[in-house]
């Protein structure tokens, strides 16, 4: 037995350990003075970066607004730092400590200090790509169409060069509460409980100033999309086609992925993975756009 299988087999962590010595971590860098604990990012670095203004990938985790960190990126850090990326991860405050458009501003005021500070970590703040699983996919998604969250953050939207939006169920949120509710009635109320109109509010117009596919419109400057999904899911599945259809219709470069031998929370942790479909696709959709 040699030695290397020795040490994976008595000391597992320091494996994993070895497997990531190819990127440098800094955690919980502030992203407002004096601001809330939560206000806090990681920066994902080359341990060698190959040149001084890498393309950035920015990351929003799911939750369902209401819980999950920054730490919940799986392997996309080390794949994409040996790609030649700078990888940058944010936490947001939560529901119900805060209501929907705080929340959305903290992402924006977090992306805005990428934006103006990254550079300092080798990092292009010109080409960022925004990218978010879940509740994280529709932040991710709302940031690349509706250009008013950066506009107040002083950061020109055509900074964005592509978005990538993980498996999430509310790009048109009066569809999805509309599609909820009804089976709510069907089942007697007791099943199929998703929470959307609690989470977003009363109000209808919200509803839709919330949803994406409200902000598609041609000649904004919106980025290229890779929308991946598990079609298993009737509900995600029904929403990378809507979102699909209304950015195609705009004339908006759109790759969308269902990949059927996955769930809700694998995709996204599969990312990264030699021989995943979803991986693959997502070095598709990075590499030409790296160069731009």
């Amino acid at each position: 037995m040699n030695f290397r299988l020795i040490l994976a087999l008595v000391f597992p962590l320091l494996t994993f350990s070895n497997a990531a010595i190819a990127q440098k971590l800094t955690s919980d860098i502030p992203y407002v003075e004096n601001g809330h604990a939560r206000h806090v990012l990681d920066i994902y670095t080359p341990e060698k970066p190959a040149g001084n203004s890498l393309p950035v990938v920015f990351w929003i985790h799911g939750g369902g607004w209401q819980v999950g960190d920054k730490s919940d990126v799986a392997l996309k850090p080390k794949v994409l730092t040996d790609r030649g990326f700078v990888f940058v991860s944010t936490n947001y405050r939560l529901l119900p400590e805060v209501k929907m458009d705080a929340l959305t501003g903290d992402v924006a005021k977090s992306l805005a200090w990428v934006h103006k500070n990254i550079a300092k970590y080798g990092g292009d703040p010109k080409r960022i790509f925004v990218g978010g699983h879940s509740a994280g996919a529709q932040l991710a998604a709302l940031i690349c169409t509706d250009d008013r969250y950066l506009k107040n953050e002083g950061v020109p939207f055509d900074v964005l060069k592509g978005c990538i939006p993980v498996d999430g169920d509310t790009y048109d949120i009066p569809k999805i509460i509309m599609t909820a509710e009804f089976r709510q009635t069907l089942y007697g109320g007791k099943m199929f409980t998703f929470g959307h109109r609690q989470k977003f509010g009363d109000d209808p117009e919200k509803h839709v100033d919330y949803s994406a596919v409200t902000h598609v419109k041609k000649g904004k400057g919106i980025p290229p999309f890779l929308i991946l999904y598990f079609p298993g899911n009737p509900d995600t599945r029904a929403q990378a086609q809507r979102l699909e259809s209304v950015l195609k219709a705009s004339e908006i470069p759109t790759t969308v992925y269902g990949k059927s031998d996955s769930n809700h929370r694998r995709l996204n942790n599969d990312l990264g993975k030699p021989d995943d479909p979803a991986t693959l696709k997502l070095y598709e959709f990075l590499d030409p756009l790296v160069s731009q």
